[in-house]
């Protein structure tokens, strides 16, 4: 049995083992795929891991050997499912291996745009304080989250994780997900409409799936709903976002900040409207990254397999 692995080196750049998978049967793992590489890397493979590479139903037509696909993540858009369920080829995806690691990192993103932590530190290396007539400085107004109100958009694993940290923080939270379950309200944590959770979130923290109904969910029209200077955060999927609408609420102030760990086409280009403005942050697509997250999910896609070689296939995400 040939597996084969198509893009290993975001979730395994060297510091974790594929030693487990490698005893399940022949294994090839590329670094990375480009697209007119594809065909001949899936030659006599019979099951096949992408993160990112792209696999189209002509693709998978012209490899009848496959039967089974690991997308090695949450996320499984990269993989055509209807045409894969047509030809009889099960794949699986593993949703919950960076619940705790997106969710602390939505707050990293939060208290660099509440204190400008990075930014302080840098003016110290290069002699501000040194410089300065008093005991400190600020170079922005800085920002206490007690007492303030979170709008978590999609209300899954990770956006209820994040309404937990946001309850330690003394926040109160407004939710809103396309399924409501009111037994998940709390003290602190309610769930609402979406135009309620625009109208009166002081942060807006996005963590929906990405379908027909939430592509660009935060545009004009919703962000001018919004408080004037709210805060805008999105660790879930770049084209949540119009990002020229943010773009210009940012440079007028009606978004007074916005943290970013996904853009609607990564890489970055370079003529991103969002690059380039000192009120939004953006990085490159790691909160999920830290390296235990990285192994739990290397650990849940092996078991996805072996519970398919097993017979008993688990996480699949096209059933009949």
């Amino acid at each position: 049995m040939k597996i084969v692995v198509l893009d290993g080196c975001t979730l395994n750049p060297g510091d974790l083992s594929w030693s487990r998978l490698e005893k399940l049967g022949e294994l090839v793992v590329y670094d990375r795929t480009p697209d007119e590489k594809i065909a001949e890397r899936l030659k006599d493979a019979d099951i096949v891991f992408t993160n990112k590479t792209v696999l189209t139903r002509e693709t998978l037509k012209s490899f009848p050997k496959i039967k089974y696909i690991g997308v090695l993540a949450t996320g499984y858009n990269v993989v055509d499912i209807d045409a894969a369920k047509d030809l009889g080829i099960k794949v699986t995806n593993v949703p919950t291996y960076g619940t705790d690691a997106v969710a602390q990192f939505v707050f990293a993103l939060l208290l660099e745009l509440c204190h400008h932590v990075g930014e302080h530190s840098e003016a110290v290396h290069k002699g501000a304080w040194s410089r300065s007539p008093d005991f400190c400085f600020w170079l922005h107004p800085l920002v206490e989250l007690k007492d303030k109100t979170m709008g978590i958009i999609g209300f899954g694993r990770i956006g209820r994780r994040t309404a937990e940290l946001a309850e330690a923080f003394g926040m109160k939270v407004l939710a809103y997900d396309l399924y409501v379950n009111k037994n998940l309200e709390t003290e602190n944590i309610k769930i609402v409409d979406l135009d309620e959770l625009l109208r009166n979130s002081d942060i807006i923290s996005l963590h929906c799936p990405l379908t027909s109904d939430t592509r660009q969910i935060i545009n004009k029209e919703s962000i001018g709903k919004m408080k004037d200077g709210v805060k805008i955060i999105n660790t879930a999927r770049g084209p949540l976002i119009n990002e020229n609408d943010l773009a210009e609420a940012l440079k007028f102030g009606k978004v007074s900040g916005a943290a970013l760990d996904v853009l609607s086409i990564e890489p970055a280009e370079p003529d991103n409207p969002l690059l380039g403005l000192k009120n939004c942050i953006i990085t490159p697509h790691i909160a999920w990254a830290p390296k235990e997250s990285r192994a739990r999910l290397l650990d849940i896609a092996i078991d996805n397999l072996e519970s398919f070689l097993g017979g008993k296939p688990v996480n699949v995400v096209n059933e009949r």
